[in-house]
């Protein structure tokens, strides 16, 4: 799913208590992680939830990410930065305005503080990983 198409079902969503539903629907779709990186490896430090994230190079230079959490509304918020970030090249990555993305989704205002901070703490580490290839 690209990141405007979600953003088109993310509008014919009624309200906030949709959307939410939406969201951890998003998350229980997310390919499976592996029980073993679920570790401290793994684990992304200033998330209230536990998240855990893998991150390598793939085929045509492009980002192969898996991610998963304790959380069911958080894991519908990876699955968000993974429609944006997944199977993109690392340039790509640093291109996408993933923080514009979230306002016109309206996302930041219904989120709370403790959530965007680990919202922050995943994208950060992403694109770290992007500039670092």
């Amino acid at each position: 799913m690209s990141p405007e198409k979600l953003q088109r079902n993310f509008e014919r969503c009624v309200d906030w208590e949709e959307r939410y539903m939406y969201l951890i629907e998003l998350g229980d779709r997310l390919e499976p992680f592996p029980m073993e990186k679920m570790n401290k490896t793994h684990l992304i430090a200033g998330c209230q939830s536990n998240v855990w994230l893998d991150l390598y190079i793939g085929q045509q230079n492009k980002m192969s990410i898996q991610a998963t959490s304790d959380s069911s509304l958080v894991k519908g918020l990876l699955a968000l930065v993974l429609i944006a970030y997944n199977n993109q090249q690392p340039a790509s990555v640093l291109e996408f305005d993933i923080k514009d993305w979230f306002r016109q989704l309206d996302l930041k205002s219904q989120l709370s503080a403790s959530r965007s901070q680990g919202l922050e703490a995943i994208i950060k580490h992403i694109r770290c990983h992007a500039r670092a290839v």
